[in-house]
């Protein structure tokens, strides 16, 4: 993920040499990963699409240059997105995705023994198709799930028409730009809040505290214009380049009221199995911000 709102329009991905992957945060600031092979790479209806071999991630996604997800550091990212919503809620039974083609948030909810049915809202086939063929340490076959309804067409148009409510809704989207843009509006978060059942949350990462303060400052009043609780915690994503911000959205609905002993109480009685990041004192951990980041969101 790269591009920025705030950055000019040139910033955003240049390959170095044909096996250095390269993506910038800033105009000023970025970071490179090595390829040791490209598995795919081609231009579907939508964005370029390219998955390579990596030694440090293993089979690493890219969307339009920018770094989407990959096997080996995927739960630093899905994890958090998901589970800090869907512990603090009480008995979660159906979930929207909208993005996430990759599989990843879909397999994070089928965690939680509750979850009856997820429907997955992907604007790209090819993203689909792709991560069925290379991405199973990501999904682990939540694709083809039985609980899993896979819809490829635009969020904002299902969301806008659809009658159903959700429990929980994941935004897992790419970075604000391009189709994705109206994603990141006060009115599309409005749209998903009618969504919600009641009792029920919104999820979606922001952006880097570091890199993108204002794109932040922007997310978090969208959202307090849809949602009567805003929440923002932190999590480190290392294929983002570190420090990473998140939200759980509600009108209802507070992870801090969440203890962490409490959180960790529902990891073993659900019980949910096979966490490489998340457990109750990181429930906590996520939601302790440093005296920037309070200031940043206040």
């Amino acid at each position: 993920m790269g591009e920025t709102p705030d950055a000019s329009a040139n910033a955003g991905t240049c390959d170095l040499a044909p096996d250095l992957m390269t993506e910038y945060l800033t105009d000023e600031w970025g970071y490179f990963i090595r390829s040791q092979r490209t598995l795919a790479r081609f231009q579907s209806t939508c964005q370029a699409v390219e998955v390579h071999d990596s030694a440090p991630f293993g089979r690493l996604f890219r969307l339009d240059g920018h770094f989407m997800t990959s096997e080996k550091d995927e739960f630093f990212y899905h994890e958090n997105l998901v589970h800090m919503a869907a512990l603090t809620h009480a008995h979660p039974q159906r979930a929207l995705v909208v993005g996430g083609g990759d599989g990843g948030s879909a397999e994070e909810l089928l965690k939680h023994p509750s979850i009856r049915a997820v429907t997955l809202c992907e604007i790209d086939s090819a993203v689909i198709d792709i991560s069925r063929q290379y991405l199973h340490a990501v999904h682990r076959g939540a694709l083809d799930d039985a609980r899993v309804e896979v819809r490829i067409g635009d969020g904002l148009a299902f969301v806008r028409e659809s009658i159903e409510h959700f429990d929980l809704i994941v935004l897992d989207l790419t970075d604000p730009g391009g189709p994705s843009a109206p994603l990141y509006t006060a009115e599309f978060y409005r749209a998903c809040a009618a969504r919600l059942a009641p009792g029920g949350a919104m999820t979606l990462h922001i952006a880097s505290p570091v890199a993108h303060p204002a794109r932040i400052r922007e997310s978090l009043a969208h959202l307090r214009v849809a949602f009567s609780i805003v929440t923002p915690y932190l999590t480190s994503i290392p294929l983002y380049g570190g420090m990473w911000m998140m939200a759980c959205a509600s009108q209802t609905l507070d992870p801090n009221t969440l203890t962490a002993s409490e959180a960790q109480r529902r990891i073993d009685e659900r019980p949910i199995r096979d966490l490489q990041y998340y457990n109750g004192a990181m429930h906590g951990a996520a939601l302790a911000l440093p005296n920037f980041v309070r200031a940043l969101v206040a």
